[in-house]
């Protein structure tokens, strides 16, 4: 029920003014009567009487016009004390309303401004107009002390609200900004899960497809060769499936997770991919410099996928049958180079410029704080340059996004 009864107030703010108004009204009225003690009134009481209504009537704009409201509120109470009326707390109540509200509303250097021109301008009327055997105290000091205390409140409320709100503002901000993180951070999970998987899929399915048609050539004429090669055909799919259950394995919640998930590919099973290659007639000769560092998982996982990645693409498009790796080691990077020879084939048969394949190269290698570079060589053949930091790098999503336009 109350809830309901402030809501409603809330939508009709008239019916609270009106009531304020009605209020102050009621305080005001013995005001106009009020005289110091053994003093009687000098003055009819209906004069104030109707400029105190008058000064309430005019708190009904105190939401919409509140300067207007000080003004007038100002001036019936000049008035009053022009008559002869003692300035008491009661007959100035409306003008301490309208102050009240214009300090809530506006700046604090509006509400000074006008609270101190309304004190000016009444203690100057009452000194110069008021009753002669009336205290200079009351003339002076209670004027100043009763219109500063509502100014002084309105500017207090108005900070606090402001306070509240900016606390509020913040907090919303941060549960934004936590929100757009998270969602950042799955959208990076997910390109990256992505980028294994056409990794892995691409590598194996060319492997097996190359397998494949060359046990359909040497079925009939080499049936020892085609066993051979269906061998290793059931080789490369085995391997395609662990590196798919192992990736795809991390997209399970962890309460989901039955088995043993493989280990995450590195830079340890190099000699096992180039040996897959083999079967594909591919020759791959991996040359070492430098003196060999352990990398971050992060890293090492890139230069493998890099590797593979790059290997894949020469066993798809450059009609060679050698390839070379080259790990240069330095104190705090490793560079990669995967060359090829441009082979029989003319050079636009060999690796394209750009391909999700490359695409997919050059991300994982700025999202491990390297660089990466691929194109033909003037020799003939195709390159792939990356380099990689030795240390966990933390990625910057604004330098990831210079880097990948």
């Amino acid at each position: 029920m109350t809830n309901r009864l402030r809501q409603h107030l809330r939508r009709h703010p008239l019916i609270v003014d009106g009531a304020l108004a009605a209020s102050v009204f009621a305080c005001s009225f013995p005001g106009a009567v009020v005289t110091l003690p053994g003093h009687e009134l000098g003055v009819r009481w209906w004069p104030g009487v109707l400029l105190a209504g008058a000064s309430c009537i005019a708190l009904l704009w105190r939401r919409r016009c509140p300067r207007s409201t000080v003004v007038l509120t100002t001036l019936c109470a000049m008035a009053m004390a022009g008559l002869g009326y003692l300035l008491t707390v009661l007959l100035l109540g409306p003008l301490m309303v309208a102050l009240h509200s214009l300090a809530t509303g506006t700046d604090r250097k509006t509400a000074n401004a006008f609270a101190f021109t309304g004190i000016a301008l009444l203690v100057t009327d009452s000194l110069v107009a008021g009753p002669a055997d009336e205290p200079l105290v009351l003339k002076s000091i209670g004027p100043v002390a009763w219109l500063l205390l509502p100014t002084a409140l309105g500017t207090s409320s108005r900070l606090r609200t402001a306070y509240l709100q900016a606390v509020q503002a913040r907090a919303e901000h941060a549960e934004r900004t936590r929100e757009q993180e998270a969602r950042h951070r799955v959208t990076e999970e997910r390109m990256r899960i992505a980028r294994d998987l056409h990794d892995v899929v691409a590598h194996h399915l060319v492997l097996a497809g190359i397998q494949a048609a060359a046990v359909a050539r040497f079925l009939r004429t080499q049936p020892d060769d085609a066993e051979r090669l269906v061998t290793e055909l059931t080789g490369t799919t085995s391997s395609a499936l662990r590196e798919l259950r192992t990736t795809v394995g991390l997209l399970r919640a962890a309460d989901d997770a039955g088995g043993s998930v493989q280990p995450t590919p590195g830079l340890s099973q190099l000699a096992d991919l180039t040996d897959s290659f083999r079967a594909t007639g591919l020759a791959v000769t991996i040359t070492t410099e430098g003196e060999p560092r352990q990398l971050s998982p992060g890293a090492d996982l890139t230069a493998y996928r890099i590797v593979q990645e790059a290997l894949t693409n020469v066993t798809k498009h450059a009609a060679t049958h050698s390839a070379e790796i080259r790990l240069t080691y330095s104190p705090d990077r490793l560079s990669i180079t995967i060359t090829n020879d441009a082979g029989t084939a003319p050079p636009s048969a060999s690796v394209p410029h750009s391909g999700y394949g490359l695409i997919g190269m050059r991300e994982r290698a700025l999202s491990a704080g390297g660089l990466l570079r691929a194109g033909h060589r003037h020799q003939g053949g195709f390159e792939v340059a990356a380099e990689l930091p030795v240390r966990a790098h933390v990625l910057d999503p604004d330098a990831t996004m210079t880097g990948a336009t």
